[in-house]
């Protein structure tokens, strides 16, 4: 598969969260105003990026070696949780504005199946390392491009007289189910 393919597979036609539906739960917590959507999208983007690198490298240049692919799913939440940690360390200690902005959204990223997500399909579909990190990037992208449309969508459902019974997350995963059918069906 070329790059090209990866990179609009990943960010459209296989959309980590309207196709596979990984990352769920922050798409729907934290997309309830575009400012909020952009953050997730940028912490995403660092973590699935950094830990797409260290979690391949790990993979095969020790797993596979020592023939201990069977703790893959373990170590790569270590090193997910252990980088969410250490990117929370750096950014407070020296870009403390940064951390500001992204602080909130850090330790969500521990818990976001999106991220273990794409690392595992990395390693699934045995890319080399620049397909991962087309991948990697594309994917989470991907993620922040569905969540600021959504929180678009959001903002605009939220201006407007909704029965009682649909406000909330009702109506807003009625839109997500929407999306992911009109991407499914014309991408």
């Amino acid at each position: 598969m070329n790059l090209i393919n990866i990179c609009l597979t990943a960010l459209l036609t296989e959309n980590v969260v309207l196709t596979k539906f990984l990352g769920i739960c922050p798409f729907i917590g934290t997309s309830k105003k575009r400012s909020n959507a952009i953050y997730m999208g940028i912490s995403v983007m660092l973590v699935v990026t950094l830990s797409s690198i260290i979690t391949w490298c790990l993979y095969k240049y020790l797993l596979v070696p020592t023939e201990t692919e069977y703790l893959k799913t373990v170590l790569f939440i270590l090193v997910i949780a252990s980088l969410v940690q250490l990117l929370e360390i750096l950014l407070k200690k020296y870009l403390n504005k940064i951390h500001q902005v992204l602080g909130l959204y850090l330790p969500l990223i521990t818990t976001n199946c999106a991220v273990l997500g794409i690392v595992l399909l990395n390693i699934t579909n045995n890319y080399s390392f620049v397909e991962m990190l087309v991948y990697s990037i594309s994917s989470s992208l991907g993620f922040t491009f569905v969540i600021y449309l959504f929180s678009s969508m959001r903002e605009k459902i939220d201006k407007n007289d909704i029965p009682a019974s649909f406000k909330g997350h009702p109506i807003a995963l009625l839109t997500a189910a929407i999306m992911a059918l009109l991407f499914a069906r014309y991408l």
